[in-house]
């Protein structure tokens, strides 16, 4: 069993967390950021809550790399054979055949994922809903990168729309990279760690600068037009490289 999470200080959470003193505080710690803010209008965060990390972190697993409505019609299928909501347990999971696991459109890679993923959350490397919500960003994400196929971006996202965490900074998302780019005015987009230095002055509000680098690409620029909406989607590395080989338009999902 892992060692009890360390106490995490209690930190209010997103988007009710996000005043209007706030908001004055990022703008004038980034007045270029606080231009962007104002184009795009007021913080619209879509939260889904979380009930269960095991089942949230299941859900990841099936939606990588897949079209939105491609995985949820795997992911019904997998809830049809394992359970639907409260009944998506670990253990109900490891009862079911793998043969019917793969009939519900799981390829091998996937099956063996969320194998992992439950026999993880057995053994206590995955915390329960109640120590989640105990421990800070980082555990986090040393915990659940500990299951194969969840990589750091896979918990960003989670952290972001299903915990509503409100320092969180993806660098490594194709989106939020591009957004930085046409920001600042770059002919290049920028590494990861150039993000990440720069935005250190966004603490603690590193989240909602994420959104609004996501939302920049969904609002005309002053003096020129943007891609289609759909470049707006989080964007992991994986997921755009994976899509550049046939395309070169933008994918929203990733592989792990």
């Amino acid at each position: 069993m892992p060692a009890t999470a360390r106490a995490r200080a209690v930190v209010p959470l997103l988007p009710e967390s996000f005043t209007p003193a706030a908001r004055r505080a990022l703008m004038r710690a980034d007045p270029v950021l606080g231009a962007l803010m104002k184009r795009v209008g007021p913080l619209q965060l879509q939260m889904k809550p979380l009930h269960s990390p095991f089942s949230a972190l299941a859900e990841s697993i099936v939606y990588q790399q897949l079209h939105g409505r491609a995985a949820a019609t795997i992911f019904g299928r997998l809830c049809e054979r394992v359970g639907h909501g409260a009944a998506l347990t670990p253990e109900a999971l490891l009862a079911t055949p793998d043969t019917a696991l793969r009939e519900a459109g799981l390829s091998a890679a996937k099956l063996a994922a969320v194998k992992d993923l439950a026999q993880k959350t057995r053994e206590g490397t995955v915390p329960t809903l109640a120590q989640v919500h105990k421990m800070d960003d980082a555990e986090l994400i040393e915990r659940f990168t500990q299951v194969r196929g969840i990589g750091q971006w896979t918990v960003e996202m989670l952290l972001i729309f299903r915990l509503g965490r409100p320092d969180v900074l993806p660098v490594d998302d194709y989106a939020i990279r591009k957004g930085f780019m046409l920001m600042q005015g770059l002919e290049e987009s920028p590494r990861p760690r150039e993000v990440l230095a720069y935005g250190e002055r966004w603490r603690p509000w590193r989240t909602v600068a994420s959104w609004y680098l996501w939302r920049s690409l969904d609002t005309p620029q002053p003096q020129e037009a943007l891609e289609p909406s759909r470049s707006a989607r989080p964007q992991s590395p994986q997921a755009r490289k994976s899509k550049l080989r046939t395309s070169s338009s933008v994918t929203g999902r990733k592989s792990e």
